[in-house]
């Protein structure tokens, strides 16, 4: 086993997954540990655990168990993985995360790397950006959940932590994986305890790779994988995606997340193909409501999917969540999603396309799914994953992943639709 993966949500898995398999390592996702260890054959192993924003030593102990659990399947690589905007409050999750994995491996320095320069995430003299914004200007100011209003990551994590961080800047990034070791080598003899690294292009991940290959622990974004995956997996990815592929049949799209992108991309969506809003009293009022947007989204035919949403702005995120409570409409919105996703899948929709985290994570509990096959990218970060034990495919999109077009096209550039799909 080449590499073992602890991922703080389910489409940050789902991310890091799809990275690993276009760059050479034949992956599997595994939502929660699983009670078997009973699995295909793979070179990496994805573990998904909804650790991001709950109390932080519910995130340490959960943590702590996958660890163990990879640790007996043969990972000697661990893999934090965390949201390439570093969501998190000033008090965890990802510091304390870190600070007991590093303990439970019985070492004392890592590399903090959230960059994805392909998604527009980059970090500069120790500042994160998004799209050229600092974080901390950026729609991640507003997260409902984990809002960032500092965008230097080398406070982020002192604040977090249980020690000292360093940074590697950007000049010494660029004289390669040398320099990078020997600055790294350099932190940790200083007494640092987290090393945070400059990485503004893809050529800079694989350098830092190339230095930190072999380390117990590395933290980081989906980036970091992708310069991994190149030197453990000997660039054969067209083999790592062959049992993912979607599955002719069906498809329907349902959309819980309310970041910008996915807003964007609603709305580019809804002209081009049926859609209906999700009524937040009707969730929370009315038991039938469910099915009745299952009959509507099967109704629609064979032409272009057609899309179910709760999407929404800030705006009228705020006056619901005032309305309603927010965690009883989060609650609300989730249980009808994953109760239409149960009666698409019964009818015979073989293909689902999910946006938002936490509408991933409920929908697949729903289904009962656990483990998955990775296929090819949609987008960068967003790959198809075909259920071990069914015949469903699914897309779990990170909220702010892929450009405005990302329902329309699939791989190739297909349309998603049943014909597309065949």
């Amino acid at each position: 086993m080449k590499l073992g993966v602890i991922a703080d949500d389910f489409t940050g898995a789902t991310d890091i997954a799809g990275f690993l398999v276009e760059n050479g390592l034949a992956t599997l996702q595994l939502s929660g540990i699983p009670d078997s260890a009973v699995l295909p054959q793979a070179d990496a192993l994805v573990v998904s655990l909804k650790s991001r924003s709950c109390p932080a030593d519910e995130a340490v102990v959960s943590s702590l168990a996958a660890l163990a659990w990879l640790r007996e399947q043969g990972c000697d690589r661990i893999y934090q993985k965390y949201c390439s905007t570093f969501d998190s409050t000033a008090h965890g999750n990802i510091g304390p995360v870190t600070d007991a994995l590093l303990e439970a491996l019985g070492s004392d320095f890592t590399l903090i790397c959230p960059s994805l320069p392909v998604n527009g995430r980059t970090v500069y003299q120790g500042n994160l950006f998004v799209d050229r914004t600092p974080l901390a200007e950026s729609g991640m100011r507003h997260h409902p959940l984990t809002p960032m209003t500092d965008s230097n990551l080398l406070r982020l994590m002192d604040a977090q932590g249980r020690g000292r961080t360093g940074l590697v800047p950007f000049n010494t990034i660029a004289a390669g994986p040398a320099a990078i070791a020997a600055a790294l080598t350099t932190l940790r003899e200083d007494g640092y305890r987290y090393a945070v690294v400059d990485t503004l292009t893809e050529q800079h991940l694989l350098d830092i790779a190339a230095a930190v290959r072999d380390w117990p622990l590395v933290t980081g974004g989906s980036g970091l994988a992708i310069g991994l995956a190149r030197i453990l997996g000997k660039g054969q990815a067209e083999t790592a995606r062959a049992s993912g592929h979607p599955q002719p049949g069906r498809c329907a799209i349902l959309s819980g997340s309310c970041s910008q992108m996915t807003n964007r991309q609603v709305a580019h969506y809804r002209t081009l193909a049926p859609s209906q809003a999700l009524s937040v009293e009707a969730c929370l009022t009315d038991p039938a409501y469910p099915a009745r947007l299952a009959d509507w989204l099967l109704s629609q035919g064979e032409g272009p999917a057609p899309l179910l949403y709760a999407t929404t702005t800030p705006e009228t995120l705020s006056e619901i969540q005032r309305q309603y409570g927010a965690q009883a409409a989060s609650d609300a919105v989730e249980t009808c999603f994953a109760a239409v996703a149960r009666l698409l899948v019964a009818a015979g929709v073989s293909n689902l396309i999910i946006a938002g985290g936490e509408t991933s994570s409920r929908v697949t509990q729903a289904l009962g799914l656990s483990a998955f096959h990775i296929g090819p990218q949609i987008a960068p970060g967003v790959p198809w994953v075909r259920a071990i034990g069914s015949p469903l495919s699914l897309a779990l999109k990170s909220g702010n992943f892929g450009d405005e077009h990302f329902f329309s096209y699939g791989p190739g550039g297909m349309a998603m639709s049943e014909q597309a799909l065949r």
